[in-house]
C-alpha cells in the first residue's frame, strides 16, 4: 500500500525550501507526496526532483479559485508533473443555495478534468457534514463529482463514522487522508497517538480501492512538523504491519 504525505503538514518547510523538503520526506520513507502549493517552482523542476528521489505524485490540492479561473493551466501543469489526481481541498458557504450552486460548478470542473484524461477529487472538512434538503453537503457534492478524498479526522470531528463513509463510497475513494484525533476531540495528533481506529480505517480504505493512504498532521505542540510526520509514518507502518 502506498503511503503519501500531504505537504500542508510541513507547509512552512515547503514554502521555504520545497525541493529540500521533498528530499527529507523521501529520506523518511514516504512513497509519495500530495502537494499543497508549488511556491514558484515549475512542473519540470519538481518532476526532475521527484524522479531523482524516487517519489511519486499522489495528488495535488488546488484551490477553488484556480480551478474556476485557470483550469486549463492547472491541467497542463499537472500533466507535465505526472499527477493524475486534482483535488479541490476546501470550501464553505453560509447558505444552502450557495452549496447547491457550488456542487453544480464542481460537476462542470469534474467533466473538464475527466475529458483531459485526469481525475477530479473532492476533499472534505467539517463543513460538508451539514444537512441540505435532508442529505449531507458531502453527498450532494458526490452526486456531481466522481471521486472523493475522505479525511477521516474531519469526518469523525463532525460525528460521522469515517469507516461507514469509506464503505458508502467504496470504489470512489482513491485517496484517503489518514489523520488521528487527539483525546480532546478538537485537534489532530500524530498517527497512533490519538483515539481513532486507524487500523480498521486503513483496512476499509484498502478494501474500498484506495490507491494512496495520505498522512496529514495539522496540530503541533511537542514536535516540530518534520519530526511529527516522521513519527506518523513510523507509527502508521507499524499499524499496517500488525494487520
Amino acid at each position: 500500500m502506498k503511503i503519501g504525505l500531504q505537504l500542508w503538514s510541513v507547509f512552512g518547510d515547503s514554502q521555504n525550501d520545497l525541493l529540500g523538503t521533498l528530499e527529507k520526506v523521501a529520506a523518511m520513507g514516504y512513497d509519495g507526496v500530495e502537494f499543497a502549493g508549488y511556491f514558484g517552482h515549475d512542473a519540470k523542476t519538481i518532476k526532475a526532483k521527484l524522479d531523482e528521489l524516487g517519489l511519486d505524485v499522489a495528488s495535488s490540492h488546488i484551490g477553488c479559485e484556480q480551478l474556476r479561473d485557470n483550469l486549463d493551466d492547472v491541467i497542463a501543469f499537472e500533466k507535465e508533473l505526472g499527477n493524475q489526481y486534482i483535488v479541490c481541498p476546501y470550501a464553505t458557504f453560509p447558505t444552502v443555495a450557495e452549496w447547491v450552486a457550488f456542487a453544480a460548478e464542481l460537476g462542470s470542473i469534474n467533466e473538464k478534468v475527466k475529458a483531459a484524461g485526469l481525475t477530479f477529487v473532492y476533499h472534505n472538512h467539517a463543513e460538508e457534514f451539514q444537512e441540505v434538503d435532508g442529505k449531507y453537503v458531502f453527498d450532494l457534492i458526490l452526486e456531481n463529482v466522481d471521486k472523493a478524498e475522505i479525511d477521516v479526522y474531519w469526518a469523525a470531528f463532525s460525528i460521522v463514522d469515517p469507516i461507514a463513509y469509506l464503505q458508502k463510497y467504496a470504489g470512489r475513494t482513491p485517496l484517503v487522508h489518514i489523520k488521528d484525533m487527539a483525546s480532546c476531540k478538537t485537534k489532530s495528533t500524530e498517527v497512533g497517538h490519538g483515539i481513532l481506529d486507524i487500523s480498521n480505517i486503513a483496512k476499509q480504505a484498502i478494501a474500498g480501492g484506495a490507491e494512496w493512504l495520505i498522512v496529514e498532521q495539522e496540530a503541533f505542540e511537542e514536535l516540530a512538523p518534520m519530526d511529527a510526520v516522521a513519527v506518523c509514518l513510523k507509527n502508521f507502518k507499524e499499524v499496517l504491519a500488525n494487520d
